[in-house]
């Protein structure tokens, strides 16, 4: 790996920087190793102890990928997926165990319940072997129940399966004869660092993956409060098609589902179904600027928004949704500049996403 990509990687990984911010970061100081450098001053002159991760971790974690035989692709890899591209908070890196042509390839999402029903369970691992013979790979999150009979189908056709710590950790640990199974003419990915046990709030991040690689996700089975809901959310906000299998009212697992057939999601009972409403399995047609690394657009005097976002803050603590919408730049780019002037010491955060200026 060259040296811009070590200084992505010590970027990515550093504390508070998620995706979204880590864009933004290089958008306005052009470089990982310009933003790095800008966060590390911020950092002094705060007195703060935010951890910047070094180039020492960066390379521990490349010889990890080595050692244990993942691949680590950065999103300005041929290899990376074009469909994830597309998306604002894209991750910058993603660690792959398996077959790296199968990311470019057609590919729907299957998920639902993990105390799915005999009926839940066989119709996803039907629908799987359908969708896998018409020419599309499936998608799903190899947690038990649908996710688990979604990839089983799928498997002589290949199938991602997308996980919410890092690559090399087998969650649940029953599915280590399907994880391994997966590699062999699919993949398992993750934009996880190696050894993250995954964590609650790890896994909606790991599901808007499963509707970032997907042109379409199939809900099977979701009570009101599933977390596949969450999937179905990130699946309409970043323009896929959203499918749903019809259930019993008097079973609480379809009553996500029914609703979300109820505000329009396509009704599916078969994969003939699925398949009436797709184009066919050809490779998406992605414009020349969205097969590249995302970077927000933004054409705007950085010195000039900050002066008038400060302008908004005092010692007394206020909105920051308040201080959003007052501007007319995408919210990260807000966010951004918060991170910097706290890393700063010149702002502190309170609870109800309220922030206010440090007292003198």
């Amino acid at each position: 790996m060259d040296k811009d990509k070590l200084f992505w990687l010590r970027l990515i990984r550093s504390e508070k920087v998620g995706p979204i911010t880590f864009w933004q970061l290089l958008h306005r100081y052009g470089t990982a190793e310009l933003a790095l450098s800008a966060l590390s001053n911020l950092i002094k002159q705060g007195n703060h102890k935010y951890r910047l991760a070094t180039e020492a971790d960066a390379e521990r974690e490349l010889k990890a990928h080595q050692k244990g035989k993942f691949t680590l692709l950065s999103a300005e890899d041929p290899s990376f997926p074009q469909m994830l591209r597309t998306l604002p908070d894209c991750p910058p890196f993603m660690s792959v165990y398996g077959q790296l042509d199968i990311l470019n390839q057609p590919t729907l999402g299957i998920v639902g319940a993990r105390n799915s029903s005999l009926n839940g369970r066989q119709f996803a691992e039907r629908l799987a072997v359908d969708l896998g013979k018409a020419g599309w790979k499936v998608a799903s999150g190899l947690a038990r129940g649908i996710d688990r009979f979604a990839h089983q189908g799928a498997l002589p056709y290949g199938t991602i399966a997308v996980i919410a710590g890092g690559v090399d950790i087998i969650y649940p640990p029953e599915h280590k004869d399907l994880y391994h199974a997966i590699a062999k003419t699919g993949a398992v990915i993750s934009e996880m660092p190696l050894s993250l046990f995954p964590g609650a709030g790890h896994f909606p991040r790991r599901n808007r993956l499963i509707s970032g690689l997907s042109r379409g996700v199939i809900i099977i089975e979701a009570a009101m409060k599933s977390g596949s809901l969450i999937t179905a959310r990130t699946t309409l906000e970043q323009g896929r098609e959203l499918f749903a299998v019809p259930g019993s009212p008097l079973d609480p697992r379809c009553r996500g589902t029914n609703n979300l057939i109820r505000q329009g999601a396509g009704l599916i009972e078969s994969a003939e179904d699925v398949l009436s409403m797709m184009d066919g399995p050809c490779v998406p047609c992605l414009r020349d600027e969205a097969t590249k690394p995302f970077v927000q657009p933004l054409d705007l005097d950085w010195n000039t928004l900050e002066t008038d976002v400060f302008q908004d803050l005092s010692p007394t603590p206020v909105s920051l949704d308040a201080i959003l919408e007052r501007h007319a730049v995408p919210p990260q780019t807000i966010l951004t500049l918060m991170l910097e002037w706290e890393l700063q010491g010149r702002i502190q955060r309170h609870p109800g996403n309220m922030v206010s200026l440090m007292a003198s």
